[in-house]
């Protein structure tokens, strides 16, 4: 998925682009309607020393982990708007509706059999039910991992039982989102068969929890849980030597109803074509048992920072260049999905939205979102930082982060492939720490996502907003089904709560 390179050294890279930067300056501008020293200009400024870093540990140290719906959260939107109007970036909030509040306390597990009783860590997963003093007791079964074949081996006993899920080492992000398709069939079984709630073998490290949303919703929700890895490895050994084991789980939860919550939106408006929008964005809310720097706080400091030192060079491309700090990204993509609903009317105009959420490792490319006709306009843009390459564009479209709803409206979307660096072990993870982040590479990444903000920003383009049958032809062509059904919105694009409404050829 990604390039395996390591970034070059600070001080070369800055050389390399600064020269790289000469020679372009120097040829026939072909995508820009300002001079081409305007995108270097801005690429310089990212790559020097800038408040990036500064603002990262602040995010993660003074504020840390920061789930939508929690009092970390809300700080941390008033903490992004402060940062956009202390640049001197015009900047708002912009409330929306969650649909319902899930926030863990605290969560336990003890298990017992015959001469056996210990207790082991745990992390709720989104949106398990709670189970409150005294919790829930069931028997603990071996369930594999959680195959067609396991689930036929149990049989009549998975009924009212947890299902104990052995998993392999979250090495990178292929196996990341391996695990999310496993975990979709996983708990789509479980439902059939009845079971009473299903426990995740951790696959990070020992000791080291996470949490990622669960497939099971409303009437099929119910208990679900990550157990540490040395606990879940000592159960199913105990299990697969003839020993009967139950899990008593206690999960205390604060769940409750629909609520508001924001969007931090910075804006420099256009020169020559302001009503055209570049919209460049990262999720602001992280899980709550790290600090949320890999996920997604490095990114968000990059979003701010391009918009600081545009506004300190008064660097006013054609088109309007639109910040997004979202909301709600981990619990469902809600934060961008909404609006897509409040800019609907506006979404014609949205050139390209591109996101960035897949840690600190170096930009390897874009995901293009099976839109061909954008790449020309990506590779020009990329000029100015070749040195920080290579970069290989992959057009697929891809589901997991807040390009969807503006893929599934229509609008050509960008997604920063990232490579794996330490992503993978530390996604959602009690590890996601600034430590796991080279800050040099967040640093060129910068510079990276300003140059391709800038060339879009200015470039001639070729391409307007896909209608609904275009996005049917996606869906039919590729894996696109497959993904939404394992980030659990498939559900709403098929009932027309999400994604274009129009009818076929408009």
């Amino acid at each position: 998925m990604t390039h395996t390179r390591p970034a070059p050294p600070f001080a070369a890279a800055a050389l390399l682009v600064a020269g790289l930067l000469v020679v372009f300056a120097n040829t026939p501008a072909a995508n820009t309607a300002v001079p081409e020293s305007t995108g270097g200009r801005l690429v310089a400024a990212l790559l020097a020393e800038t408040p990036l870093t500064d603002d990262l540990r602040s995010l993660t140290r003074e504020i840390g982990g920061r789930p939508t719906g929690s009092d970390a959260n809300l700080r941390a939107v008033e903490w992004g708007l402060e940062r956009f109007r202390e640049a001197g970036v015009d900047a708002r909030r912009e409330s929306f509706e969650m649909p319902g509040l899930w926030l863990e306390k605290s969560s336990s597990v003890t298990i017992r059999g015959e001469k056996i009783h210990f207790a082991a860590a745990a992390a709720a997963m989104p949106f398990s039910t709670a189970a409150p003093t005294p919790g829930v007791t069931a028997p603990l079964l071996d369930a594999g991992t959680g195959s067609a074949a396991d689930f036929v081996r149990l049989g009549a006993l998975a009924k009212g039982a947890f299902l104990l899920v052995e998993t392999v080492p979250l090495l990178d992000v292929p196996g990341l989102f391996r695990e999310y398709n496993d975990a979709y069939a996983i708990e789509g079984r479980a439902v059939e068969a009845n079971a009473r709630g299903v426990v995740y073998m951790s696959s990070r490290p020992e000791g080291i929890l996470y949490r990622h949303n669960s497939s099971l919703r409303g009437d099929d929700a119910r208990p679900m849980l990550v157990l540490e890895r040395g606990a879940a490895t000592r159960a199913l050994d105990l299990l697969r030597l003839g020993s009967e084991l139950s899990l008593t789980a206690v999960l205390d939860l604060e769940i409750g109803p629909s609520y508001e919550s924001y969007n931090v939106i910075g804006e420099i408006r256009g020169s020559s074509k302001p009503e055209e929008v570049v919209l460049i964005g990262a999720h602001l809310d992280s899980w709550d048992l790290g600090a949320g720097a890999l996920d997604n706080g490095a990114n968000v400091s990059l979003v701010i920072d391009i918009a600081r030192q545009m506004q300190r060079l008064g660097i006013h491309p054609a088109r309007t260049v639109r910040f997004a700090l979202w909301n709600g990204e981990e619990q469902g993509l809600v934060g961008s999905y909404r609006y897509t609903e409040t800019h609907e009317d506006e979404l014609d105009d949205h050139i390209v939205a591109m996101s960035f959420d897949i840690g600190c490792g170096r930009i390897s490319g874009f995901f293009t979102g099976g839109r061909p006709e954008i790449l020309p306009t990506l590779e020009r843009a990329l000029e100015p930082v070749a040195g920080l390459g290579p970069f290989q564009q992959v057009d697929i479209p891809v589901v997991g982060t807040d390009n969807f709803d503006f893929m599934m409206h229509g609008v050509a979307n960008l997604i920063g492939n990232q490579e794996s660096a330490a992503y993978g072990p530390n996604y959602h993870a009690q590890s996601d720490r600034i430590d796991q982040c080279d800050l040099r590479t967040v640093r060129l990444n910068a510079a990276i996502v300003a140059a391709v903000t800038h060339g879009f920003a200015n470039a001639d383009i070729s391409w307007g907003r896909q209608g609904r049958d275009e996005i049917e032809e996606l869906i039919r062509s590729t894996d696109l089904e497959q993904q939404m059904r394992s980030f659990n919105v498939w559900g709403d694009w098929k009932a027309g709560r999400r994604g274009r409404r129009d009818r076929p050829g408009n």
